[in-house]
């Protein structure tokens, strides 16, 4: 494909989501690497009264990389539609059900993929008595987090003393979820046009995985290979692939999974315009099988073209 073929391409960056920041460093990558390329791109910072008159007349295609409300919601995928502009990733439905928690775990738990035991709360009565409940089941610490946020934002670690905390913290960001803490590793897997990456093993000297040790700590290790048996990896990556079947995703996203200490995988979450910077986690596993940066962000955005 001839890269004039591709037109004008809107980076859509930035927003004004939780992670924001995180969106504005992985757009301006994104960016570089199709300009590297020589695909005629500009960056647009999504303001909620500018976006159509950003789009409309002045774009062939969108390479979305907005990440959280708004980006991957499933709200912008609808303009979009409407608008009748070809862009990356998966639509409407997909992104509406996994950026909600509680639903991608509902759905999935049906279809017989483990998940964290969860609870949803409305107050902080609720959130003690579904932190003591499963606290009393599954140990302590539990997870409180939002529901509808990436990147860890909101989210805590909490004993019996620490519930109130971290319930206010996570309630600033929408509906909150009590979840079951699996102690083990982090196992993500990048799927890029249907077909699931090398696995990368994630470790954290700081309680868990959390906003600072993915963006801001130098003590996180990736490992990829992750260390795993071939058939171990393969059944997560089987998983993964189910997963984003399942809850109706496309194109390239990533699955992210809990590991405990006896090897059994849990699903996290979904994430369907995962991080594109120096520390995010789709292009290293893109790297693992030759992969380059630039190639990675340029095969992504001809999914429209092949999708139109």
């Amino acid at each position: 494909m001839a890269d004039n073929d591709l037109g004008r391409v809107a980076v859509l960056m930035g927003g004004w989501s939780a992670e924001r920041e995180v969106s504005l460093s992985s757009g301006q990558q994104v960016l570089d690497a199709l300009l590297s390329k020589g695909v005629n791109a500009f960056a647009v910072d999504v303001a909620r009264d500018q976006l159509c008159d950003a789009l409309v007349g002045k774009c062939d295609r969108v390479f979305n990389i907005l990440h959280g409300t708004w980006g991957e919601d499933g709200r912008v995928q609808g303009l979009l539609d409407l608008l009748e502009i070809p862009y990356t990733g998966t639509g409407v439905l997909g992104c509406s059900l996994t950026m909600d928690k509680n639903l991608t775990k509902a759905v999935c738990h049906q279809y017989g993929i483990a998940t964290p035991a969860w609870r949803m709360v409305h107050d902080l009565e609720s959130c003690v008595a579904a932190t003591n409940a499963i606290g009393s089941e599954c140990g302590y610490p539990v997870v409180i987090k939002p529901v509808k946020e990436g990147s860890s934002v909101g989210v805590s670690l909490a004993r019996e003393n620490q519930i109130e905390e971290a319930y206010t913290l996570a309630a600033r960001y929408g509906d909150v979820m009590v979840e079951q803490f699996i102690g083990g590793s982090e196992i993500t897997a990048a799927i890029i046009k249907g077909a699931a990456m090398p696995l990368i093993k994630i470790s954290t000297p700081r309680e868990f995985y959390d906003f600072e040790a993915k963006y801001h700590q130098d003590s996180t290790v990736y490992d990829c290979p992750c260390g795993l048996s071939p058939e171990a990896e393969k059944e997560i990556q089987n998983t993964a692939l189910k997963v984003f079947e399942i809850t109706h995703c496309a194109t390239w996203g990533r699955v992210d999974f809990l590991l405990d200490e006896a090897g059994k995988h849990y699903l996290l979450e979904v994430n369907t315009a995962p991080g594109m910077t120096d520390h995010s986690l789709v292009p290293m596993a893109a790297a693992a099988t030759g992969l380059k940066f630039s190639e990675l962000v340029y095969n992504i955005l001809t999914t429209t073209v092949e999708n139109q």
